[in-house]
């Protein structure tokens, strides 16, 4: 029998595996053995050990874990506003991609966010040519905005750009 599915919030000492997970869910060789590389269009780091420890040490922002049996699955971040939830940095295994847990991941971070936070939507920014993951965002509710943001060319810490077509569009989902 396999075990459960634990969620619980980083702490300083998760921060590098964190940073390792989602760069090998994004970046490099290792990320082209799930779904969600961004390889073909992006070099450089995804994130790194300062930015991920800023995240966990902010008020109102957590990094939520997932993890089976001692082993760290998946992760992501979450930032509260007024009246919203931002949902970003959504890593999952490589290898366990397509198995359900970032549905579940999604599932209990859409949760914290209303019946923690008690906001109404959760909003987030994907990269818009990446058709196959806002697909996978709209069966899960996420709505298309048409709003977009500029990619942060010039900015390696987001990144080395293989493209001059990037930028953000915002999604959103009533919770």
């Amino acid at each position: 029998m396999t075990d459960p599915i634990q969620f619980r919030y980083a702490q300083p000492e998760d921060v590098d595996q964190i940073v390792d997970l989602v760069e090998s869910g994004y970046r490099g060789e290792r990320s082209r053995q799930g779904w969600t590389t961004e390889a073909d269009f992006l070099q450089g780091q995804r994130t790194d050990t300062v930015s991920v420890s800023e995240l966990i040490s902010t008020a109102g922002s957590l990094i939520l874990l997932a993890e089976q049996g001692g082993l760290l699955l998946a992760c992501a971040h979450l930032q509260r506003n007024p009246i919203y939830a931002y949902f970003g940095m959504f890593s999952v295994r490589p290898e366990c991609q397509s198995a359900g847990i970032g549905r579940q991941m999604l599932s209990e971070a859409e949760r914290i966010a209303r019946a923690e936070w008690g906001v109404a939507e959760m909003r987030m920014t994907v990269i818009d040519i990446r058709s196959e993951l806002i697909a996978w965002y709209e069966r899960r509710g996420y709505l298309r905005t048409g709003e977009h943001q500029p990619f942060p060319y010039g900015d390696e810490r987001f990144g080395i750009p293989l493209r001059q077509d990037l930028r953000f569009e915002l999604l959103c989902k009533r919770l």
